[in-house]
């Protein structure tokens, strides 16, 4: 990271090690390492590994409400708009295949360690939901865009786990064709069940 403070070092670097290694077996000697610090500058910034959590997750936060942001003002159409979102599993295959989803994999950690922060790591998937009803509704499924919007994401979440399962990309791809095509049909529906 160009240009960057330390503390933000640590926590571009936790979030990489979190999502790679996982929370609970990410230590701050691993993050440390990472960002060529000793132990004593990284407790300078944080004192406890809670306390780096709730940076890294306030970190993904702040990036997902970015990434919706630019494909809200650069999607033409509410289609336009869901179709980038189920796309970013084909940006993202190659991690997906090594590691799962970021967002998935946390949640599931946080949730199975009881974790204070689990409802705060949930808040992502609430980003994402909350963004993908208000396309539904523009695309006029008034009664079903909550649905709908959890639809998009379980299926995503879905193709994640599953691409990590088998360690295949090339089911991302097929599952993502299959999306774009259903969400391209929507257009033309006026109830959708699911």
């Amino acid at each position: 990271m160009k240009n960057s403070s330390t503390k933000e070092d640590i926590i571009f670097n936790a979030d990489q090690l979190f999502y790679e290694q996982g929370y609970e077996k990410t230590s701050f000697a691993d993050i440390a390492s990472k960002v060529n610090i000793s132990k004593g500058n990284f407790y300078h910034h944080f004192k406890t590994k809670d306390d780096l959590l709730k940076a890294v997750i306030e970190y993904r936060l702040n990036n997902t409400e970015k990434m919706l942001m630019d494909w809200q003002i650069k999607g033409k159409t509410p289609t336009e708009r869901i179709q980038s979102f189920i796309k970013i599993l084909i940006r993202n295959r190659k991690k997906i295949k090594l590691y799962g989803c970021p967002v998935g994999t946390l949640s599931s950690e946080l949730n199975k360690l009881e974790h204070s922060s689990k409802k705060e790591a949930n808040r992502l998937f609430d980003l994402f939901r909350d963004w993908l009803k208000v396309q539904f509704l523009e695309l006029g499924h008034q009664e079903d865009a909550d649905r709908l919007a959890m639809h998009i994401l379980a299926r995503s979440q879905g193709v994640a786990v599953l691409a990590n399962a088998y360690q295949d990309e090339t089911f991302v791809d097929y599952e993502v064709d299959l999306l774009v095509k259903w969400v391209d049909n929507l257009n033309n529906l006026t109830k959708v069940k699911v």
